[in-house]
């Protein structure tokens, strides 16, 4: 699936919903070039899953994961600056993508195989606010999550965020 966004908080506010509508674990793979809004993204799910205003989401560059206390525990990963697969293991990145919280991958074509239940959300920044995000899912969780932000995505379309609405929300 694949749609627009039109500025960053309608970015946001997607972000937000996928946290919101995770009921299980699940890993959450973001993709995108610098500066497209993986972090905007992550920030709103980890605020969908119930991590507190007053805890700061950043992006764990430098030390590959930050852990947050949510309904579902939420391991946000951020493989930009990882040297090797090695590293992966030394942090137990198994252990938590594919435990009982949500792993959410930053930069996840570092990871040495993507053979295992997930949602990808590929961001593109089409302009300085317009996004293009596309979604896949692998697993059946993942397709029952997709299955909600269409839902979502269909009532937004009625309901416009700063008057313009999601544009080509259900292009398959």
């Amino acid at each position: 699936m694949i749609f627009e966004t039109f500025c960053e908080e309608e970015t946001s506010r997607f972000g937000q919903f996928i946290g919101t509508a995770l009921q299980r674990p699940l890993t959450i793979l973001l993709q995108g070039d610098l500066g497209t809004g993986k972090s905007v993204v992550a920030r709103a799910l980890a605020r969908g899953l119930g991590v507190p205003e007053d805890i700061p989401i950043t992006s764990p560059t430098f030390t590959l994961m930050n852990q947050y206390a949510a309904r579902l525990e939420l391991y946000h990963f951020d493989l930009y600056r990882l040297a090797d697969a090695d590293e992966l293991t030394e942090i137990g990145f198994d252990e938590f993508a594919f435990g009982q919280g949500v792993a959410l991958v930053e930069w996840p074509e570092r990871l040495d195989r993507c053979d295992f239940d997930h949602l990808l959300v590929q961001i593109k920044r089409l302009a300085a606010e317009r996004r293009q995000i596309e979604l896949r899912a692998c697993g059946k969780e993942a397709l029952s999550l997709l299955e909600s932000v269409t839902l979502w995505l269909q009532s937004e379309k009625k309901l416009p965020i700063s008057g313009r609405g999601v544009k080509n929300a259900l292009t398959p």
